[in-house]
């Protein structure tokens, strides 16, 4: 019997390169535009429900994790990014006064086309405009 490893397999040789060369704040940013860094409709933990909620727009975005899903019908590749913001009041640096606001999934089809999106977002942040 042969034994089968998908380690050597190209698609993974592939997706390494992809993810390798992938640029999280460039992506992450084109996304925020098309919606003006507003998020509409948000329900946290705590089923609260938020009208608007505005990211600031000096945020960075980590890719912390990715995955391919395979279905009968589809493939999709799965982003997941920390988003990260820095405030700057004068007397501290962008780096000592960054703060984690959330998380952000992207979901992409296998031509790469968006298809959905996820968040969990630190509601407490003062960095967050919200209205209720």
């Amino acid at each position: 019997m042969k034994k089968l490893e998908l380690k050597n397999h190209q698609v993974w040789r592939d997706l390494t390169e992809i993810l390798e060369t992938l640029d999280a704040n460039t992506l992450v940013k084109q996304h925020l535009e098309l919606s003006d860094y507003k998020i509409c409709g948000y329900w946290d933990e705590q089923d609260k429900y938020y009208e608007t909620i505005t990211l600031p727009r000096l945020l960075k975005a980590e890719l912390v994790s990715s995955s391919i899903g395979v279905t009968h019908k589809e493939r999709f590749l799965q982003l997941n990014f920390f988003l990260i913001a820095s405030a700057v009041d004068g007397t501290q640096t962008a780096s000592n006064n960054a703060q984690k606001l959330g998380e952000l999934v992207l979901i992409y089809n296998e031509n790469l086309d968006f298809i959905d999106e996820s968040w969990l977002l630190d509601i407490d942040s003062p960095m967050l405009e919200i209205q209720l």
